[in-house]
């Protein structure tokens, strides 16, 4: 967060340094060169003008995201200087009264001219909720910003990642919500539509339409914003967007009006959860709920990459929300086929250390691989878990660890993002890689040297040791033939590592 301290005194601006220097990149901008003199052993950047002039803050480079709090000492004007300082550009501004200071007619005067200024006193800056309220007010901003962006436009996009998870689709109902908008006026949409049978059951529960969407139909809608996902993950179809919302690390390759990005945040619901918090927005029961079911889903009930904020929003919701129906939603974890695939991944697995890598051979669907992924771990003496499938035509490789080692999401980047989408938390992440890139890099398709292959990646990761040069070099060449996941035969060129 950026902020400048408007002061008329040295001692308002040491208060200001002590409180806020710490927490945001902080500017003092002062209007005499003898209070400046009492500044200049100050930690912060200072700065003098005339404070009754705009162009004094659009020197200091002043946006509606810059926050501006101005002292009044009691004995100088705010008339002027509050117009200057909305002329810039600002929109974040709270004027700082000193606490003995009376309610003078002057300060009413001005407060009632102003009425989207905010009054603190100096004494809240000693307090931990002011950095709270200064931070949601920064949060109120961004999203009446891309509330006018989507007004005019007739037809909404949110678009979800394949297979949409209960953050997604929570995600998606939030920003539909803020936006003011209807199933018919805001579509939630994904290539590829919901899989995963508890997924369904939460999109049957809550009346949840993920409508397909295609290459072709993206130039039908106004506005489009991505939810839970980022742009890159789509391989390009989406060079420029107008929001992006996302709790997973930030990627680059696009450009968007508006983004928030919160990578140590455990759901995107979070940040919604505090979009809606920040504005006043009403929260419905069925929205609290699809919110609290994803903040518990994706943080394995607050267990994993949680922080402050997911057990502030978490707490926020459950008043809100059905848990009965939430507890109907978490019924629907195990199934036979998923039982049949764990089976499958301990007899084709192996333990190495403690790290448990399996290949599951083909796999009728991609959320088949991150399940066993979560279910081994759960193994005693297990601290990592590889699992990989041939999904279609792709590899698809998830990996899990209990969160305290190294992080899952470099690995599978350093190793795969080169050849495929790659990419995660510290605690999980995954890679979906053609299979001919596979093949090409790695040289092998047999489910027991898949499983090797992936385990000597993750022990160099782990030991920072790299592969020697006889496990990189090509060996030679052979055919191997395999049925798809419809049935259908196919041959796929394999080579074989030495013994």
């Amino acid at each position: 967060m950026r902020c400048v301290g408007v002061c008329q005194t040295a001692v308002v601006a040491r208060n200001l340094q002590r409180a806020l220097a710490a927490s945001v990149d902080l500017h003092i901008l002062v209007g005499e060169r003898a209070v400046a003199r009492q500044l200049q052993d100050s930690a912060v950047s200072l700065h003098v003008g005339d404070l009754d002039r705009a162009d004094s803050y659009v020197n200091l480079e002043v946006d509606p995201a810059t926050l501006l709090i101005v002292e009044d000492d009691g004995r100088h004007s705010l008339k002027r200087v509050l117009p200057a300082i909305l002329d810039a550009g600002a929109t974040l501004v709270y004027v700082l009264v000193i606490d003995d200071t009376p309610a003078n007619a002057r300060t009413i005067d001005w407060h009632h001219d102003f009425p989207d200024v905010n009054l603190i006193r100096l004494s809240d800056l000693l307090r931990g909720p002011l950095l709270t309220e200064l931070g949601r007010s920064i949060t109120r901003v961004r999203v009446q910003q891309y509330q006018r962006h989507f007004q005019s436009a007739d037809r909404v996009l949110i678009l979800l990642h394949n297979d949409p998870d209960p953050d997604a689709m929570a995600s998606g109902l939030a920003l539909r919500s803020l936006l003011k908008r209807n199933k018919t006026t805001a579509i939630l949409g994904a290539f590829q539509g919901v899989a995963r049978p508890e997924n369904f059951r939460m999109a049957s529960l809550l009346d949840i339409v993920v409508e397909p969407i295609t290459a072709e139909s993206l130039s039908h809608f106004d506005r489009l914003a991505t939810v839970d996902v980022q742009p890159h993950y789509f391989g390009g179809l989406l060079n420029r967007v107008d929001l992006v919302v996302d709790h997973h690390p930030e990627q680059t390759g696009y450009s968007t009006v508006f983004k928030e990005i919160r990578a140590d945040y455990g759901s995107t619901s979070t940040i919604f959860t505090e979009h809606f918090r920040a504005v006043d927005a009403a929260i419905s029961e069925r929205l609290a709920t699809a919110m609290l079911y994803a903040i518990k889903s994706d943080t394995l009930f607050l267990s994993r990459q949680t922080n402050q904020a997911d057990l502030e929003a978490f707490t926020f919701l459950y008043g809100l929300a059905d848990a009965a129906l939430v507890r109907k939603m978490e019924g629907s974890g195990i199934t036979l086929e998923r039982l049949q695939y764990v089976s499958r991944a301990v007899t084709a697995g192996a333990k190495q250390h403690q790290i448990y890598a399996t290949h599951l051979g083909d796999a009728p669907r991609e959320d088949l691989v991150p399940y066993v992924a979560d279910y081994l771990l759960q193994l005693e003496g297990i601290s990592w878990s590889l699992v990989s499938a041939f999904v279609g035509h792709d590899v698809v490789i998830c990996v899990r660890n209990l969160g305290y080692s190294r992080n899952a999401g470099e690995f599978v980047r350093r190793s795969f993002s080169d050849i495929g989408s790659a990419g995660g938390h510290r605690a999980m992440a995954k890679a979906v890689i053609p299979v001919d890139a596979f093949l090409s890099k790695y040289g092998n398709l047999q489910p027991d040297q898949v499983r090797r292959i992936l385990a000597d990646l993750i022990e160099a990761f782990l030991s920072e040791t790299p592969m020697s040069d006889r496990e990189r070099r090509p060996y030679p060449k052979r055919r191997l033939r395999r049925t798809t996941p419809s049935g259908t035969p196919t041959t796929d060129t394999v080579t074989d590592p030495p013994k």
